[in-house]
């Protein structure tokens, strides 16, 4: 694992930035991930397409995690240039109809793991499963390859309520799904899919290793707005409290 990532994982501290596991336009990827390292974040992840990581590796001197559900696109992201892999980001399939079972992710990991023997693996554990399924699922992907466990959530809560306690209702998933999985994996929770400057310490205070945000960043179009909303997230993160609930 890159040393800059495990670092901030171990403390609490690491910031993904997410562009998007569909988005492929250039110039929008390149202002997300220029902000994600004038912000101070840890590492970036974009879509896997070999032509996106040569360009991206090309901007940022920050990690790069490149998103698919197809092990062939992150292998040959990784023989672009890619640091760390990630299976996941199924929340854009979603709104296709399309789902994901535990079966599928296991096998869609192993897939991966062979081919990547040595890349760090984070693979998303989906939110449709219940609870229970999704910390089996968690210690079923441990014991096959994966490095890093990611939540997710964010996009079918349904707040009720605006301002602060609609932010903590909206991360509700997410949280909940990070607290129960790192009590039961030996591995780093990635928490994501939801978060704000609001409930990335609550992420960490429920058991998550580090966070994962996109929309929160990459909705913005200025790039100086950006900046400054990685910032506030790192931030948060520097406050946030280390002890587990």
């Amino acid at each position: 694992m890159n040393y800059q990532i495990k670092q901030a994982l171990q403390t609490g501290k690491a910031l993904k930035v997410i562009s998007g596991l569909n988005n492929y336009d250039q110039q929008k990827v390149a202002m997300i991930v220029q902000a994600a390292q004038a912000g101070g974040a840890t590492y970036v992840d974009i879509a896997a397409q070999e032509d996106l990581v040569r360009f991206v590796r090309n901007l940022i001197q920050l990690p790069i995690c490149v998103s698919a559900v197809d092990p062939i696109k992150l292998f040959q992201a990784v023989k672009a240039g890619a640091d760390l892999v990630e299976i996941g980001n199924f929340d854009c399939f979603y709104q296709q109809g399309r789902t994901f079972s535990a079966d599928e992710v296991l096998e869609l990991t192993r897939e991966t793991r062979k081919m990547l023997p040595e890349t760090t693996l984070s693979v998303t554990v989906p939110h449709i499963l219940p609870l229970d399924e999704q910390v089996q699922l968690a210690q079923s992907l441990v014991e096959n390859g994966a490095d890093i466990i990611q939540t997710e959530g964010g996009t079918s809560s349904q707040p009720t309520h605006a301002g602060i306690l609609g932010l903590i209702e909206k991360a509700a998933p997410t949280l909940a799904a990070a607290y129960a999985i790192s009590k039961a994996v030996s591995v780093p929770v990635l928490c994501a899919s939801g978060l704000s400057e609001v409930t990335v310490g609550l992420a960490i205070a429920s058991g998550a290793s580090g966070v994962g945000v996109g929309s929160a960043i990459n909705r913005l179009n200025d790039p100086i707005a950006m900046i400054a909303a990685v910032r506030g997230l790192v931030e948060a993160l520097k406050n946030s409290q280390v002890s587990r609930i």
